[in-house]
């Protein structure tokens, strides 16, 4: 079948019994920058409630929002920073997170997301990497004394005056800008920085704004590799908004929702399926912290009336785990997006049955896809809710190919690439390592998946997380599902050591229900004559957590390490 036979009704569908999937093209993207978009949305909706800060006590109209965001705006401009300069956020889950968001946008500047869990090296690395001018940061956070590690990385803040910063680590940075009351030599306050922007003409932001392009990079995100420097994916304001758009399409979004927001800002899971997915439609954005907490959480549903909530499983599990869970009244959730891991299927049946998200979608991506590719439909068979990541999304491309890139049949596992507009435009000053990932225009996610006869996308692994035991190839999310069905079991992650005989060894990391004891012995009885002998784990070891990064993806990397030493083991001898 050719693209110019191809009919509308076979959108989604693989391209003659290959594993190969275009998007929906009949509703058009956007051409709109971020500003605009805002500037559309609260003027259709300018006293309906916009953004719920819990912690904070903020509560905010649409109209309020955008005259806060402007207010902002100005302020930067005031400092002299100019269309295309960075600045660094670095902070949790706060009102002036989202303002920067989109207080840079605005202004033509490019926000860089600092990871809240980033210490000394990382940040140093970070602001140097992508030359942010300029770095707004919370005094702290948990055990993070972001303060201080600025100061320590720049102690010429102490005798500087704020803006003109001259630091011998951080070259390129002028401006420090803190948030909170109290006063830092050096730094300025983040009040004081918006206060200024009174002397900011509206004419010139508007003249500012309206020269913008929507292929503008305006975000960079850090993603966090296993191996090497974190790399600068940048994002374009076409990128991230029609993303969001689409993702707030699948789930049936409109002014009425209000989104419960428990994930980070910083990632993409919190800024585009959160934040801009209620932009585009005007849905209200309730934040019930600074982080994620499960009673904050829970709280927020219940009393905000809340009809959508996002998070990853571990979030989901800790919810419906909490001896409390049954004190909250879920009852006005329709919808919401669990992403960001793979979901075990007995999780999703119980989100769907007893937090009454009947509509909950499953939602795949990675930073470089702005982020999302695959999304199920609220309303597609439960089967293909809980067991895929559901359909491509509009405007993508997406094909599962084998180690010398052909497309594979339908049904057959390799890497998954996408193409189209979510693309990103690169890694920042990074001409290697963005050709390496994008080629021919497909970005190689490193993930493995298969693509089913209806269009159906399944992540079986990751293409590094997929073991070789004696020849035979192992993906640990199958083992994962089926030791998840164990009564005991509340979560697992399988991954390979290295072994002498067999090349790799299958080992599991499992967490017990509260309460509940078991032995190696009884996990692998329990295996036996239900899979493989060779999916079998050798090594069991039964932990209280998993290692995890700060959006609740698990790091196997670090287990494998721990395994390896704990076992003494040595990696095997490759020609």
């Amino acid at each position: 079948m050719t693209d110019t036979t191809r009919t509308e009704t076979a959108v989604g569908l693989p391209l003659d019994g290959m594993s190969h999937v275009r998007g929906d093209t009949r509703i058009p993207l956007s051409e709109q920058t971020i500003p605009d978009f805002l500037a559309a949305t609260a003027a259709r909706f300018p006293e309906r409630p916009a953004v719920v800060f819990r912690e904070q006590g903020v509560r905010w109209t649409w109209r309020e929002f955008t005259a806060a965001v402007d207010a902002m705006a100005a302020g930067l401009l005031a400092l002299g920073l100019r269309r295309g300069d960075r600045v660094g956020i670095w902070s949790p889950n706060r009102v002036e997170w989202l303002l920067t968001q989109f207080a840079t946008a605005r202004a033509g500047l490019v926000m860089v997301n600092i990871n809240p869990a980033y210490r000394l090296a990382e940040l140093e690395y970070a602001l140097n990497k992508v030359g942010c001018k300029a770095i707004i940061a919370a005094e702290t956070f948990k055990t993070s004394r972001y303060l201080e590690m600025l100061q320590t990385l720049a102690p010429e803040l102490a005798a500087s005056a704020p803006g003109a910063l001259q630091a011998a680590r951080l070259p390129a940075l002028r401006w420090v800008i803190r948030m909170g009351e109290a006063r830092t030599p050096g730094m300025l306050n983040f009040d004081e920085m918006v206060a200024r922007g009174a002397a900011v003409p509206r004419a010139e932001l508007d003249a500012l704004t309206a020269s913008l392009d929507r292929n503008d990079p305006i975000n960079i995100q850090f993603t966090s590799g296993t191996t090497g420097a974190p790399k600068g994916a940048t994002l374009t304001h076409r990128n991230i908004l029609n993303n969001a758009r689409y993702i707030a399409m699948a789930m049936r979004f409109t002014e009425q929702d209000k989104l419960c927001i428990p994930v980070p800002l910083y990632h993409c899971f919190g800024m585009v399926l959160a934040v801009l997915a209620c932009v585009s439609t005007g849905a209200c954005m309730v934040f019930p912290g600074e982080a994620f907490d499960p009673v904050a959480t829970m709280a927020a549903v219940s009393e905000e009336r809340c009809s959508a909530l996002h998070g990853v499983p571990t979030m989901f599990i800790a919810q419906l785990d909490h001896p409390d869970f049954g004190s909250y009244d879920f009852s006005s959730l329709r919808t919401g997006i669990m992403a960001g891991a793979p979901c075990p299927i007995e999780v999703m049946k119980r989100v769907i049955k007893d937090m009454h998200m009947a509509e909950v979608t499953i939602a795949y991506g990675m930073t470089e896809t702005s982020p999302v590719s695959f999304q199920s439909a609220t309303d597609d068979p439960l089967d293909k809710r809980v067991a895929t990541v559901g359909r491509v999304h509009p405007h993508l491309e997406c094909k599962v190919v084998d180690v010398d890139g052909q497309v594979l049949p339908v049904g057959a596992t390799g890497e998954l690439c996408t193409r189209g507009y979510s693309v990103m435009q690169g890694y920042w000053e990074d001409e290697a390592r963005t050709a390496e990932a994008i080629r021919d225009g497909w970005m190689h996610t490193g993930d493995l998946a298969t693509i089913d006869a209806d269009g159906y996308c399944n992540i079986v692994g990751r293409v590094k997380d997929m073991l070789i035991r004696g020849g035979e190839n192992v993906y640990p999310r199958e083992i994962e599902e089926f030791l998840f069905r164990h009564p005991k079991v509340q979560a697992v992650q399988v991954f390979g050591v290295p072994d002498p005989k067999y090349g790799e060894e299958i080992c599991a990391w499992i967490v017990l229900r509260p309460g509940q004891s078991a032995t190696e012995d009884e996990i692998r009885a329990f295996c036996r004559e239900q899979i493989a002998h060779y999916k079998i784990p050798r090594y069991i070891r039964f932990v209280d957590e998993m290692p995890m990064t700060i959006t609740g993806k698990v790091q196997k990397f670090v287990m494998r390490e721990r395994m390896t030493v704990e076992l003494n083991l040595t990696e095997p001898k490759t020609a």
